[in-house]
């Protein structure tokens, strides 16, 4: 686990996001044990009550739960999954459209771009 850091954000949040994507793409497999939070946060170099938050966090959001002795594991809940797939997948789409905007294109000429990617390698 490869983890960048920004100063200008509360690290909790950062590990949040960064643990969220790599749980929706499947990086992190769904119904696998996660490491300690010991482990983790001597992975991802922070402090394990920070790495907590973070999980705490995210078992907040149902995407990981603790089994009692166990440890933590990442849900199987397809369902799941998917929606926030596709909630991330809209805000960098957003973010694209946006930035597009930004340069004086609008969603038709952007749209044109994504449809020409492979023109553009």
């Amino acid at each position: 686990m490869k983890f960048v850091f920004d100063n200008n954000m509360p690290i909790y949040i950062q590990l949040v996001e960064q643990l969220k994507k790599q749980i929706i793409a499947g990086i992190i497999p769904p119904g696998s044990r996660l490491p300690s939070v010991r482990d983790l946060a001597a992975m991802t170099k922070v402090n394990p009550n920070t790495m907590q938050k973070a999980l705490t966090y995210l078992e907040e959001l149902k995407l990981i739960y603790t089994e009692r002795t166990n440890g933590k594991f990442v849900t199987n809940d397809k369902k799941l999954l998917d929606k926030f797939k596709e909630k991330y997948a809209i805000e960098l789409l957003k973010e694209y459209f946006t930035n597009m905007q930004s340069i004086g294109l609008d969603k038709k000429d952007a749209i044109k771009y994504i449809n020409n990617m492979e023109d553009l390698k």
